[in-house]
């Protein structure tokens, strides 16, 4: 009965070293893509150890589900996690990691209701704002103008997704400045970074206290912009991607003394316009190939007791 706690023992290990390794690494800025991947594996690793130590937990505390995980299993597999030996917190240790699942659940479908409450509000906003002309068809047209003094711009997800931008934008961006801007909001909806942003969010507000889903969430907000800069850079150059985030933000302080709530956006310009040197393909094959096998050494592990017998 050591396995549940040696998976949760992993756990709480991956969740505070990974972090660590990745705050001091140098390539997440260089690599957002690969980082967003590896961020979650580490996330998903964490989950895994806790989901399956319940799995094996409630197995050793009651019969039923004993029958339904190893029902199928040899005998000499089920002797070798010695279940019949339940240790009194095993009961305990189900129950809360039961408690802490659905309470992540609830706060993931609490968050995608809050999202789809906002886009409601906007797009009933967009048709006060932009109503349709006669004769026009909804979902016409993907691209929206909204008359406005403030630069802005912004992609609305949904099943009818709309990429809106004011009239000031377009007066203040011009040529590829303005492409590079669509290509950046496009770039977020191809990746769909929204549910990202979605699951990260969800975890740190349902435990705020672990601090694991608190910097999962702040990299997935800043490493979601980085991927989205690259992806318009990539056609339209960093020069033309840095001058057009300046030209968006230069009316909002963001490039002052004093701190804004996007003060990432100073970050951003000095990386387009200083691009650091991207690691090797191999390089990225390899950091990708070992974030994948992340979730699987929880697996392994959970596994061990069983291919011991077996073999």
């Amino acid at each position: 009965m050591m396995v549940p706690v040696a998976l949760l023992l992993l756990g709480a290990l991956t969740a505070v070293v990974a972090p660590r390794l990745l705050a001091r690494a140098d390539w997440p800025d260089r690599e957002p893509v690969v980082a967003l991947w590896v961020w979650q594996c580490v996330v998903a690793a964490v989950l895994l150890c806790c989901a399956l130590s319940m799995t094996l937990s409630a197995a050793a505390a009651w019969q039923a589900v004993r029958g339904h995980v190893f029902g199928t299993a040899p005998r000499a597999v089920a002797d070798a996690y010695a279940l019949g030996t339940a240790e009194p917190w095993a009961a305990p240790t189900a129950v809360a990691l039961a408690c802490g699942g659905l309470w992540s659940l609830a706060m993931l479908v609490r968050q995608v209701v809050r999202a789809r409450v906002r886009r409601r509000l906007r797009r009933t906003e967009l048709l006060v704002r932009a109503p349709q002309l006669p004769g026009e068809k909804p979902a016409a047209d993907r691209l929206v103008v909204l008359e406005g003094e403030r630069p802005d711009a912004w992609w609305l997800p949904g099943s009818a997704p709309r990429l809106v931008i004011t009239t000031a934008a377009l007066q203040r961006l011009k040529g590829r400045q303005l492409d590079a801007l669509l290509a950046h909001e496009h770039g977020h909806d191809r990746a769909r970074h929204d549910w990202l942003l979605h699951c990260s969010t969800a975890l740190a507000d349902g435990f705020p206290q672990v601090p694991v889903f608190a910097a999962f969430r702040d990299e997935m907000h800043r490493l979601v912009e980085l991927a989205a800069d690259d992806m318009a850079s990539r056609r339209f150059g960093r020069l033309t991607t840095a001058l057009a985030l300046v030209g968006l933000n230069e009316d909002r302080g963001v490039f002052g003394p004093c701190p804004t709530p996007q003060a990432h956006v100073p970050q951003r310009v000095h990386r387009l316009l200083t691009p650091p040197d991207r690691l090797p393909a191999l390089h990225r094959l390899r950091l990708t190939a070992a974030a994948a096998l992340v979730p699987v050494i929880p697996v392994l592990v959970a596994l061990v007791p069983g291919l011991r017998a077996l073999g």
